[in-house]
């Protein structure tokens, strides 16, 4: 396996403390590693380092030679005065991309409703960060370092862009960096994580649910993180076996391992004492649409709706862009009358909206935030537990120092949690989330989830968040052709619908923009409808599938073995003798190859699992 970037002792201070703290890591053909840690732990800027575009105050990043690496940061723009194909594929002539099957891969996949003559400085701030991730992607690089690249992507477009990923590197060519916070992503396209924090760098085989069990593990068998920090990580990982029906497919004993440490957790939500709470708090009537319609000049975006929203309700909201999701969401909330049918409202409902754009705290830029939240009392949680203000500053990270910030100081997060913490404090019984999950970290997320489990009230989620969207709601809904539609499925029953409506209409990345749209995304890139091949694999005869499932026992069974061995040489190194420096080496150096022949046992069960379906 090459060896592609190795960094070595990267120590960089900004001037408050150490960002990174003597840092040593390597990258390697076959890598695809996500990097998680809170806001403000040094991710961003350690991929920035090692791409080049920061220069460490001491230590060494080495790249081997004819290694070409592809960045796309958060701070990357595109020249304006472009268009679209020339910033994508460059002075590339038109014959030439549009006969190369992956370029119009990308282009359908990340930009089907811009057209290629369209000038960049004319596009959107959102579009023109997916023209920049294009023009990443198409470029022929030995490795891609990625900041965020889920950003401004919806549900399909976050789905197309792992796939491709895996497409893309399959196994041992070529290697991939990202930052992202998108948990459901990193889990699709990660084979090892990256956690940074307090300048240090913790390595973690796998995406993120097997991230998370071994830091609950970790923490477990080390003792050095809070009791409610371990409780936090113990549910999460809950709700990885049990609620997250696609990350089911590990290797037996991480399973058996996960069982395990989550035998004693609670369910994740008291869904009957949440609906019986909200039931108390709102009335038998919350919100009621009764056969309505919306409609802007002659576009009907909400025909003939008639959605009943009860007490207690969990529900998700999923559409492509201009479907009427916002629409709807104002109906909801009130701020927007229909203009057919009528909406009927509990006389008890107290709605409130988390913006995104941050709304809430526009007037409050000087004010401190212990002064922000003291005007509020407490609130109660369907456990019957009271929570104070400052309970739930702290509960969503916030330290005793930072109560002293005045709010314009915060950062992103910081605000994003802020606001959050003022909607509820509102004390609302029907809370609207419009793209939550902006600025959040990964542990904030789950503690914002957390929150939520215990929060007495009906919610409506809007988010491209797969994974929030399938932890958070109970039920979900696609608003498509002026209407919703119940999706049983989840989240993979909407993307199969868009992919079956993409294909039945104009293919690839219209999005329900109707037939002139689709003409001239045609036109704009020849070839770009195109329905992808099939990676499935070919069914497998009565007697091979034999073969396949007992060669899968057998790994299995040597899987098990491995993990028994293990944990009998670290038994025995915990009672050998210390100064024997010889026999702890020894000992170290058969651990090392039980870790070997471990990782190529989980590669095996792996393809075997996928030949099995």
């Amino acid at each position: 396996m090459a060896h592609l970037l190795g960094a070595e002792a990267l120590h960089l201070d900004f001037g408050t403390g150490p960002v990174l703290g003597s840092i040593s890591i390597g990258l390697d053909d076959g890598d695809r590693i996500g990097m998680v840690g809170a806001n403000g732990a040094g991710k961003s800027t350690l991929l920035k380092v090692l791409a080049g575009r920061v220069e460490p105050d001491d230590g060494r990043v080495t790249i081997a030679r004819g290694t070409r690496i592809g960045v796309l940061d958060q701070s990357d723009h595109v020249d304006e005065a472009l268009t679209v194909a020339q910033a994508i594929v460059g002075d590339r002539d038109e014959h030439e991309w549009a006969a190369d099957p992956r370029v119009r891969d990308i282009m359908s996949g990340l930009v089907p409703d811009i057209a290629a003559d369209a000038v960049v400085g004319d596009l959107s701030g959102g579009q023109q960060r997916r023209v920049a991730l294009a023009h990443v992607l198409v470029g022929d690089h030995d490795a891609i370092f990625l900041d965020e690249p889920t950003n401004h992507l919806d549900v399909e477009g976050v789905t197309w862009l792992a796939e491709h990923l895996k497409r893309r590197w399959p196994a041992s060519r070529g290697a991939l960096l990202v930052v992202t916070h998108d948990r459901w992503f990193l889990d699709e396209v990660s084979t090892r994580t990256w956690e940074v924090h307090d300048g240090e760098v913790d390595m973690y085989e796998g995406g993120y649910a097997a991230y998370v069990l071994q830091r609950v593990e970790r923490d477990r068998i080390a003792a050095v993180t809070e009791q409610r920090r371990q409780n936090l990580m113990r549910k999460e990982l809950a709700w990885l076996r049990r609620g997250a029906p696609a990350r089911t497919s590990k290797p037996k004993f991480r399973i058996d391992a996960a069982n395990a440490l989550i035998a004693d957790v609670p369910p994740i939500r008291d869904t009957v004492k949440l609906h019986r709470m909200a039931a108390a708090r709102l009335g038998k009537d919350v919100v009621e649409l009764v056969r309505v319609g919306v409609s802007y000049g002659d576009k009907e975006v909400i025909r003939d709706l008639d959605f009943n929203l009860g007490p207690g309700d969990r529900i998700g909201l999923l559409g492509e862009n201009g479907a009427g999701k916002s629409t709807l969401l104002r109906l909801i909330t009130g701020e927007q009358e229909p203009t057919s049918g009528r909406v009927k409202t509990g006389m008890t409902v107290r709605v409130a909206q988390l913006s995104q754009q941050l709304a809430e705290l526009e007037d409050l830029a000087d004010e401190r935030v212990s002064a922000v939240v003291k005007q509020y009392s407490s609130i109660q949680l369907s456990d019957g537990q009271e929570m104070t203000p400052s309970q739930l500053l702290e509960r969503m990270g916030f330290t005793s120092a930072q109560l002293k910030t005045p709010v314009g100081r915060l950062s992103g997060g910081q605000r994003r949690r802020l606001q959050l913490l003022v909607v509820l404090l509102s004390e609302p019984n029907v809370l609207v989330l419009d793209e939550p999950t902006n600025d959040l970290d990964t542990d904030m997320l789950a503690a914002l989830e957390d929150l939520l489990d215990s929060w007495p009230g009906t919610l409506v989620v809007v988010s491209h968040d797969r994974y929030l969207m399938e932890r958070i709601t109970d039920t979900q809904y696609a608003v498509v052709d002026g209407g919703l539609r119940h999706l049983p499925g989840g989240v993979d029953e909407y993307v199969e619908l868009s992919r079956e409506r993409r294909a039945g209409t104009s293919g690839i990345g219209t999005f329900g923009q109707g037939d002139d749209a689709a003409a001239t995304v045609r036109a704009a890139f020849p070839g770009a409808v195109e329905t992808p091949v099939s990676s499935a694999a070919p069914a497998l005869s009565g007697a091979e599938r034999r073969a396949v499932e007992k060669e899968l026992k057998a790994v299995e069974r040597r899987m098990a073995k491995i993990q028994e061995l293990t944990e009998g040489m670290h038994n025995e190194m915990a009672m050998h003798d210390q100064s024997d420096f010889a026999g702890l080496s020894t000992r170290m150096k058969a651990l090392q190859e039980l870790a070997d022949e471990n990782a190529e046992l989980e590669e095996r069960w792996l393809e075997l699992s996928e030949q099995l379906g």
